[in-house]
């Protein structure tokens, strides 16, 4: 597809949910999955991937219909944002993963160096007091 964002926008396309007709725009704002009544991605994605299943006809010669290509236009759609939202995702988990490891590895270096500290003489941290 050329740029299905642009096609949508054109078409003015509109997605209907349980809670009324959401934009191109609201995609965005809707969870990947969701444990309340709340439309999700993934209950949009199943309603447009059955329609389009269920409006397949098996024809070599008849050209495929406007309907059945605005849902795969609008299953396209959700299907990217659903992509794009579990990439950031992934990404943010690995972020907060890699955060808490060199936080761990951080308080390691501060334990050795206090360790290290611990173990000089006397008249060595009274000179390096001396010198702060």
């Amino acid at each position: 597809m050329d740029n299905m964002f642009e096609k949508a926008v054109r078409k003015k396309l509109r997605f209907k949910t349980s809670k009324g007709l959401v934009t191109v725009e609201d995609l965005w704002d809707m969870p990947l999955t969701s444990s309340t009544q709340k439309t999700s991605l993934d209950d949009l994605a199943r309603v447009y991937h059955k329609a389009i299943r269920e409006s397949e006809e098996m024809s070599f010669v008849k050209p495929v219909s406007t309907g059945v290509r605005e849902l795969e236009l609008q299953f396209a759609l959700v299907k990217h944002v659903i992509d794009v939202k579990m990439d950031e995702n992934e990404k943010a988990r690995l972020a907060q993963e890699n955060k808490a490891k060199k936080e761990r590895i951080m308080s390691i270096i501060a334990e050795k160096k206090d360790a290290e500290l611990a173990g000089k003489p006397i008249e060595e941290l009274e000179a390096l007091v001396a010198n702060l």
